[in-house]
């Protein structure tokens, strides 16, 4: 991932001394517990590992040796002979290449998620404030993009917190599962090591043992990995999209910080464009189209093929840290959100009453007129309101089918904001327990 779209925590995540130093702390766990197993010399894990602190991993010299080899962890263990001596021929004993690079991606993948799953929770502690912030706040539902019913703005945002917390308790059973690895042999039967041997050298680590691998451990966990990341991501562009939509011109309920300084158009001095919004949109969009990769790299030939690993290698990578970017990024778009109650009120009334329809054919049903009847005489006093006419409401007035079951009073009520959003403090309390509550 460019630098314009990762953060430093992910980036290291990702880099190459970290994925060295990785192989480095499974190989030395592995020699570990071999040395408590007394199939290797006890002290010396310790060894290689002062011999190789005296100067470090290089990078850049284990990637010297792989343009020989055109073997990335044959390199890596021949650099650790370079540097320890003769001690790290007990290295690597039983194991196969998978089983460091396996391990190591899960690790890295867990790692990862931790840092997207506090992301996820910044953004759902933004949202979670604005929306009790607004609870009260009436605004115009839109079907279709045209106005529906009212509702408010609390509740849109309620909706979408509930939206996110959702996937980030998928992502999180995700993570959970990720966090599998292997040091079971060339085709994970132990062949030349032992059970025990990999239990422990795992755990020392923090990951499990896969109960069967081959020479792989199998990649549903990563492809559920990366799909859940795509539908928390595409979770996230729905808000994203909204907040665009609040912003345009024609409605300007919401819209975006916009910083002392910052300027929105090179050609147009008055733009103030979302464009944080829109680029996590895009950013959204990118992480959901690595998912199709990510599924189809479980199916492997046999007990393992190739065919995985270049596309791993670019996926997890990128998907985890353009997650991590947009998250925190919509995070802050929602923290400094600016909202226009009046702006609210004032389009809510831009259709001269419509939106109360509903209500108004439920109201002629009950006095016991025929549903598809009411339905017919809404219409007919709605229409001029669409067409820039009379009010909604003063039409209804003047209709005697309407003014024959319906009181004044009766009337009223239909287009009471308070009536219609007299439920709101229960679904805040279904949405958010104790803390919703009114």
């Amino acid at each position: 991932m460019i630098p314009r779209y990762s953060r430093a925590e992910l980036d290291t995540i990702w880099s190459d001394a970290t994925r060295l130093g990785t192989w480095l702390e499974l190989e030395l766990a592995h020699l570990s517990a071999r040395e408590r197993h007394h199939h290797a010399p006890e002290g010396t894990a310790a060894r290689i590992r002062a011999a190789v602190a005296r100067t470090g991993l290089d990078p850049a010299r284990v990637l010297a040796i792989e343009a020989e080899t055109r073997h990335d962890v044959i390199a890596f263990l021949t650099h650790v002979e370079e540097l320890a001596g003769p001690d790290a021929r007990f290295l690597h004993v039983g194991l196969t290449s998978s089983d460091v690079l396996d391990s190591t991606l899960a690790l890295q993948a867990v790692r990862a998620g931790r840092e997207i799953l506090a992301g996820a929770a910044l953004l759902g502690d933004a949202l979670k404030r604005r929306a009790l912030e607004h609870r009260r706040t009436a605004m115009i539902g839109r079907s279709h993009g045209i106005h529906a019913e009212v509702t408010t703005f609390g509740l849109a945002l309620a909706s979408h917190w509930a939206e996110v917390d959702r996937g980030t308790r998928a992502f999180a059973r995700a993570v959970s599962e990720v966090g599998v690895g292997k040091l079971s042999g060339a085709v994970g039967t132990f062949g030349a090591t032992l059970p025990a041997v990999e239990e422990e050298a795992l755990a020392a680590v923090g990951l499990t043992a896969d109960p069967v691998s081959t020479q792989v451990v199998a990649r549903d966990r990563l492809a559920r990995y990366v799909a859940e990341l795509g539908a928390l991501c595409a979770t996230v562009e729905r808000l994203a999209v909204n907040v665009r939509h609040w912003q345009r011109t024609e409605v300007r309920e919401a819209e975006e910080p916009f910083a002392k300084g910052q300027k929105g158009s090179s050609a147009m001095p008055h733009k103030r464009n979302p464009v944080l919004s829109e680029n996590v949109t895009g950013l959204c969009r990118y992480v959901r189209s690595l998912v199709a990769p990510a599924l189809e790299s479980v199916v492997l030939w046999h007990e393992r093929d190739i065919s995985h690993s270049s596309v791993e290698r670019l996926i997890l990578p990128d998907s985890t840290t353009a997650a991590d970017f947009l998250l925190r990024r919509m995070a802050r778009v929602m923290d400094g959100l600016v909202v226009y109650p009046e702006t609210m009120a004032r389009n809510l009334a831009l259709s001269r009453g419509l939106p109360f329809s509903g209500h108004v054919l439920l109201a002629l049903v009950d006095k016991g007129m025929e549903r598809q009847a009411a339905y017919v005489v809404v219409q007919r006093c709605a229409l001029p309101a669409w067409d820039g006419g009379a009010e909604f409401r003063d039409a209804l007035a003047g209709d005697p089918d309407v003014t024959a079951l319906l009181t004044d009073a009766e009337l009223a009520a239909c287009f009471d904001v308070d009536r219609a959003l007299r439920h709101v403090d229960i679904i805040f309390a279904r949405v958010f327990g104790a803390a919703g509550a009114a």
